[in-house]
């Protein structure tokens, strides 16, 4: 968790170094306050899912780029173990494996997410045109795609707009562990750091 503080508070403070703003135009981008951001560069606090998405979505950053931007695959294969990589990143009940970082050739992130039993999370939409894509691996869950609940169990796979009102839950007393394959559209903003 300590590194992962260190991390993202590397990755804020050269975000806005990049842009040149200061935390009351960071807090008017992202939507989260200066006092806040202020915690996170100086490694006092560690945010929400919610609040890390909000950070992505202001600097039109992935969300992988703020926890790993250095990233640099420069091979056609690359092995990747999630055991190796799972994480506790924030407060919320939830474990993220970044299976693969955003990468700009590519135009996607991919990880695998565990939802704790009783977590739940809903996502305010991303940029437009991203689409998320879920398959689930073991344990069932529930998405909330065009205003519903739908259940999802295992091998369930589930392509939706991630652009609109999304979330995630496990009512279950056993985790859910999901992939998440998250595309990004090919616009002129930047996915990386």
């Amino acid at each position: 968790m300590e590194q992962l503080k260190k991390q993202l508070a590397l990755s804020l403070k050269k975000l806005r170094s990049e842009r040149g703003w200061s935390l009351d135009r960071t807090a008017i981008e992202t939507g989260v306050s200066k006092a806040m951001l202020g915690q996170i560069e100086r490694e006092e606090s560690s945010p929400t899912l919610a609040t890390l998405w909000k950070i992505a979505r202001g600097f039109h950053v992935s969300m992988s780029s703020l926890t790993e931007p250095d990233f640099v695959s420069g091979q056609q294969t690359v092995y990747r173990s999630s055991d190796e990589v799972r994480t506790q990143p924030t407060q919320d009940n939830m474990l993220v494996a970044s299976l693969f970082p955003f990468e700009p050739q590519f135009g996607f992130e991919f990880f695998e997410l565990t939802l704790l039993p009783g977590y739940q999370r809903e996502s305010d939409p991303h940029e437009p045109g991203v689409v998320e894509h879920v398959v689930v691996v073991s344990g069932e869950m529930e998405l909330l795609v065009e205003g519903k609940w739908q259940p999802l169990k295992v091998g369930s796979a589930v392509r939706f707009a991630g652009d609109s009102h999304h979330g995630y839950r496990n009512l279950h007393d056993e985790p859910a562990v999901f992939h998440n394959l998250i595309c990004y559209p090919k616009t002129g903003h930047s996915r990386s750091s």
